[in-house]
C-alpha cells in the first residue's frame, strides 16, 4: 500500500503529466530503445512511428496517477493491457528497465520541476503498478499453457489455406504443425503472429482478429493490406503476409488473447458494428451466436468503402439467410456503379444516429462495435447520444487504445 504522502505528491503531477505526458512517454521510448535495442523484437516500430504508442502509453500513465488511491477501477484496463503483453510475451524482467526509464524521462522533461520526492513517490508508485501487471500476466501465462490445447510463448502453425476476401482483404487459416489439439478462445479474442522478414533487423509481432467461430481444428484470421497512403508507409506485415505468405508457409502464433469478447451471459438481442477490417471480431461473434445461441436476435451492420473492399460479405450473408433471427446492413461511403447498379447497399455515404435508430430495433440492447478510429468515434457518439448505457457499449482497438471522446 502506498502511504497518503506519496498518494498526495502523485496526485500533484496530475495536471502536469495532462500537459507534459505524451513528451515524457516519447522521451521515454527514446531512451528505452537506445539502450536496450533488443526490446524492438517485441514493440510495434509502426506504432513507434505514428505516435500512438507514445500517446496510449501517456493516457495509461495520466489515468494512474488520477486513480493512484483506487486502482481497482482501472483494473479493466490493467487486464486490457496484460492481454497484449501477455501475447506478445512480456516478461516481469522487463518491468525494472522500463520503470528505470520512464523516470529518467520523467526527470529530462520536466527538469527541475521533478523534485527528488516526486521522483521517489512516482518510483514507489510504479513498483506497485508494476507488482500487479506482473501477477495478473503471470496468471494469464499459467492459464494459456495448462489450459486444453494450450501452449506458452510462441508455437509454429502451418496455412493451411489462403482466401481472398476482398481486393485488400486476405483470410489466412492456420493449422499446428505438430498436428496436435489447439486452444479454444472467446469470439472477439485475437493472436499475435511473430515474423522475421527477411532484410529487417528485428522481429514484427502484429495482433489479429481471430474471424472465425472457436471449436474448429484451424485459427482463422482476417488480414487488410495496409497500403502507402498520405504519407503513411505501406504496412511491413500485412504486405509481408500478403505478397509473401503462401499456403505451407509457417508462422509463429500466441495463444488467444484478448478482453474484448462477446457476453454469453446476457441474452438480449446483439447489434455488431463494424468498419473496414473491423468487421473481422465481428464474424466471429456472429457465427458464434448461430452455433451456440440462434434464438438470439442479431442485427449486423458494416460499413465499407464500396462492394470491392467488403470481405466476407457472402458469409454473412449465407448466414443470415439461413437464420431469420439476423438483420444484415451494409453501409458504403462511396460505393461503385457497379454498386448502385445492382443495390448492393443500403446506405451510401456514413453510418449516422437516425440510420441506425430505423434499422436497429431497439436500443435495450448490447452493442460491440470495432474499425478504424474515427469511425469508433462516430458510432461511439451515436450511441451516447441514443441514450445507450455505458455498461453496453463495448469496442475494440486496433492497435494501442485512444480515446473516443473529446
Amino acid at each position: 500500500m502506498l502511504s497518503e504522502t506519496t498518494i498526495n505528491i502523485i496526485k500533484s503531477t496530475v495536471p502536469v503529466l495532462e500537459i507534459h505526458g505524451t513528451a515524457i512517454t516519447t522521451k521515454f521510448y527514446q531512451m528505452l530503445f537506445t539502450n536496450h535495442p533488443e526490446l524492438l523484437n517485441i514493440f510495434n516500430h509502426a506504432n513507434q512511428k505514428q505516435g500512438r504508442q507514445q500517446a496510449a502509453l501517456a493516457n495509461a500513465v495520466y489515468a494512474a496517477a488520477q486513480y493512484i488511491d483506487r486502482l481497482e477501477e482501472i483494473l479493466p484496463v490493467v487486464k486490457q493491457i496484460a492481454h497484449k503483453h501477455r501475447s506478445l510475451g512480456i516478461q516481469a524482467e522487463h518491468y525494472p528497465i522500463v520503470g528505470k526509464y520512464l523516470l529518467a524521462a520523467i526527470k529530462e522533461v520536466l527538469g527541475d520541476a521533478a523534485t527528488d520526492e516526486i521522483l521517489d513517490a512516482w518510483a514507489e508508485a510504479y513498483g506497485l503498478i508494476a507488482g500487479a501487471f506482473i501477477g495478473v500476466e503471470d496468471q494469464m501465462y499459467a492459464e494459456a499453457e495448462n489450459q486444453t490445447g494450450g501452449w506458452s510463448d510462441f508455437r509454429a502453425f502451418r496455412v493451411e489455406r489462403k482466401v481472398q476476401e476482398s481486393d485488400v482483404i486476405t483470410s489466412f487459416y492456420l493449422v499446428p504443425e505438430d498436428g496436435k489439439a489447439i486452444a479454444a478462445f472467446e469470439p472477439g479474442q485475437y493472436i499475435s503472429i511473430k515474423l522475421n522478414i527477411p532484410g529487417e533487423d528485428y522481429t514484427h509481432i502484429r495482433q489479429y482478429s481471430l474471424s472465425e467461430a472457436p471449436g474448429k481444428p484451424y485459427y482463422r484470421i482476417s488480414v487488410k493490406r495496409e497500403d502507402e497512403m498520405d504519407g503513411r508507409p505501406a504496412g511491413k506485415v500485412s504486405y509481408y503476409l500478403h505478397e509473401q505468405v503462401k499456403e505451407g508457409t509457417t508462422l509463429l502464433l500466441s495463444a488467444p488473447a484478448g478482453e474484448f469478447v462477446l457476453n454469453r451471459q446476457d441474452k438480449r438481442p446483439v447489434v455488431l458494428i463494424s468498419g473496414g477490417v473491423g468487421l473481422t471480431p465481428m464474424v466471429s461473434m456472429l457465427n458464434t451466436l448461430v452455433e451456440t445461441e440462434p434464438e438470439r436476435q442479431v442485427t449486423f451492420i458494416h460499413a465499407a468503402r464500396n462492394g470491392l473492399s467488403h470481405a466476407l460479405r457472402n458469409e454473412v450473408e449465407q448466414l443470415a439467410s439461413k437464420n431469420p433471427q439476423i438483420s444484415v446492413y451494409w453501409c458504403y461511403e462511396a460505393p461503385t456503379a457497379e454498386d448502385q447498379e445492382s443495390e448492393a447497399y443500403h446506405k451510401a455515404g456514413f453510418i449516422d444516429l437516425p440510420w441506425l435508430q430505423g434499422k436497429i430495433p431497439s436500443k435495450d440492447a448490447s452493442f460491440y462495435f470495432c474499425g478504424p478510429l474515427p469511425f469508433m468515434k462516430a458510432v461511439n457518439s451515436a450511441l451516447s447520444e441514443w441514450g445507450v448505457p455505458g455498461n453496453d457499449i463495448h469496442f475494440e482497438f486496433f492497435g494501442p487504445a485512444a480515446v473516443l471522446v473529446g
